[in-house]
């Protein structure tokens, strides 16, 4: 049931009852009350004053005693200058918390027969991922649970950037300076083992640069006439003409990164349904540039390019295909939405990149939009900002990035040792201290990262994220742990809480418990709608900490009334339960024992 329609009907039959049929669902504005008031619901009558013809304090006064006549789910009532708070019966919230104990999938919406299609992660094949690309994938795939949570099929999506001029500049350095190395006779990685050489030929390029400015050429010339980088274009050259050398360099060493790629997406966790590859989608939206020239949407300049004016949407001229025929990035991004849409049936797609493209993805929706693709309104570009670390940015060329693998690594043995000094891991297995370390490790890695809306520039700090107290993964992971602990004990004893129990005494903060697993749907939907795995973070914290209050005052197992016990196991079960299950859409598994 959601409460809040519930609610709003309620006071709707109330104030139609008092005052006609003029009275619609838009005069009822109902909100939570605030926590300074007694209450749990408020109405907010000044809309209905003109109805009533009275004050708001009288109208105020009027609704609420017809409401303690006509519903006895209403416990009482108070009226602050118009406002009208309204409490419920402890007997409505354990109504509501026996609901939440018989729905199976408690928060699991039913389906909306909508299909989205979440484009994230697209990476490089010249380097491996590193923080940055963490933070695009960790929020890909929270987003992709939320919405599939809130009642929508998901199609998770990666496009892969497989070619082009920085694909060849690592091929470049792998010819003179790898001497045949592979990932097998190195011991390497194969997308590190890429990206190294990625790095050594930035690293002979400079030199080049350096020397041939020593020469007397100018530094803008030198750039351009380096040996090394005439070698890449001339790569390149060649493997759009399909040469068959160069094409199989190629392969062979994208293989390597898409077996390190591999390695690293089942590390985090993330998947996909769908791979598309740049090599194969780059041609795409030739077409659309000259179905646009043919409707007089684009224009063609004396070199041939094809641009299209969007001055007067306030934007400038944009390229969509160069002089010489070739794509650039927004023919290619034209070509796959279309596709996408039609072989997919999609109802929207949603693309996970950074904000440095904000402006690409307002011209590809104005585009689409003129081309009369009235889909373009479903395109949602999830904007997020850069990870920074605390001694600044990173440089992929320069190989100062934080690298995806390293970061896992020592967030798990971080995760160890403070595990270790806190005593986290007494008396488990080997085995099972590994897994509790990596889930601790990884669990803080995500949870630090989707914490934060997305589109706020972050600054992490691995040895921060994994605290045991405050707002990070371990704590949340922690007080499930201890739930878990608690419900074994009564297990032990054979205390049997499963089953509906009649009539307890719930204390204030047990309903306090129960109206917050009360919002949990609403919440996920809420998330859904605003693209922010934030939210369900938020969410899931303040359980934990109410929880962790209500359980350091009140004994459940020292209980001395079997009916209180048993209830406060019951209420413990789902507060793990929704912690689980909130946890899940973030991507974060959390331990039965620590």
């Amino acid at each position: 049931m959601n409460i809040d329609n519930y609610i709003s009907e309620l006071l709707f039959s109330v104030a139609q009852s008092l005052y006609g049929s003029d009275v619609t669902l838009q005069h009822i504005q109902i909100q939570k009350t605030r926590k300074e008031f007694e209450g749990d619901f408020t109405l907010v009558t000044f809309p209905l004053v003109k109805l009533a013809r009275k004050s708001p304090e009288a109208t105020a006064n009027e609704i609420g005693e017809k409401l303690l006549e006509t519903c006895n789910q209403i416990g009482g009532y108070n009226v602050i200058k118009g406002f009208l708070n309204i409490s419920l019966k402890a007997e409505f919230w354990k109504g509501c918390f026996d609901n939440i104990v018989a729905t199976e999938n408690y928060g699991q919406a039913e389906s909306t027969g909508k299909t989205i299609m979440v484009e994230y992660s697209s990476p490089n094949t010249n380097k491996p991922l590193h923080l940055g690309h963490i933070r695009n994938n960790l929020l890909g795939y929270s987003v992709s649970q939320i919405l599939a949570a809130s009642g929508h099929k998901v199609i998770k999506a990666n496009l892969v950037n497989d070619r082009g001029i920085h694909i060849c500049k690592s091929m470049v350095a792998w010819q003179r300076y790898g001497n045949g190395a592979t990932p097998e006779s190195t011991g390497i990685k194969g997308d590190h083992l890429v990206g190294d050489y990625y790095v050594e030929f930035d690293k002979h390029y400079k030199a080049e640069i350096a020397e041939l400015v020593a020469g007397g050429m100018s530094e803008d010339e030198a750039k351009k006439s380096a040996q090394i980088l005439l070698e890449a274009q001339d790569m390149l050259r060649k493997w759009e003409a399909k040469d068959e050398d160069v094409r199989a360099l190629w392969e062979m060493m994208n293989g390597w990164v898409y077996d390190g790629f591999d390695v690293t997406y089942k590390t985090l966790g993330v998947d996909f349904d769908k791979v598309y590859y740049e090599s194969q989608t780059y041609l795409l939206g030739k077409s659309i540039v000259a179905e646009g020239l043919e409707k007089g949407i684009f224009f063609r300049k004396e070199d041939g390019s094809v641009w299209i004016d969007l001055t007067a949407d306030g934007l400038d001229q944009k390229l969509l295909l160069r002089g010489d025929g070739t794509s650039v990035y927004m023919t290619q991004d034209l070509g796959t939405a279309l596709q996408r849409f039609e072989q997919n049936n999609l109802d929207g797609i949603t693309y996970v990149v950074g904000n440095e493209q904000n402006y690409h993805f307002q011209v590809l929706k104005l585009v689409l939009k003129k081309l009369g693709y009235e889909w373009s309104d479903d395109i949602y570009h999830l904007s997020y900002g850069m990870v920074e670390l605390p001694e600044g940015k990173m440089k992929s060329r320069e190989g100062t990035v934080v690298d995806a693998d390293d970061l896992v690594e020592k967030m798990v043995a971080t995760a160890r040792e403070m595990s270790a000094e806190l005593g986290k891991l007494d008396g488990c297995t080997d085995e099972e201290a590994d897994k509790i370390c990596s889930m601790i490790g990884l669990g803080a890695l995500k949870y630090f990262i989707l914490k934060v809306d997305p589109k706020k520039t972050m600054l992490f700090d691995p040895r921060e994220s994994i605290d045991f107290n405050g707002n990070t993964g371990p704590f949340i992971q922690y007080t499930h742990a201890r739930i878990c602990s608690v419900l074994r004990k009564a297990e032990e004893q054979g205390v049997v809480y499963s089953e509906n129990i009649a009539n307890p005494t719930l204390l204030p903060e047990e309903i306090e418990i129960i109206k917050t697993l009360c919002d949990y749907p609403q919440t996920v939907k809420a998330a859904a709608e605003a693209f922010a795995p934030s939210m369900i973070a938020a969410y899931t914290y303040e359980l934990c900490k109410l929880f962790n209050g209500y359980y350091h005052d009140h004994s459940i197992l020292r209980e001395q009334c079997e009916t209180t016990k048993r209830m406060r196991l019951q209420l413990a079960a789902q507060v793990a339960r929704i912690i689980r299950t909130a946890m899940l859409l973030l991507g974060i598994e959390v331990p039965q024992r620590m």
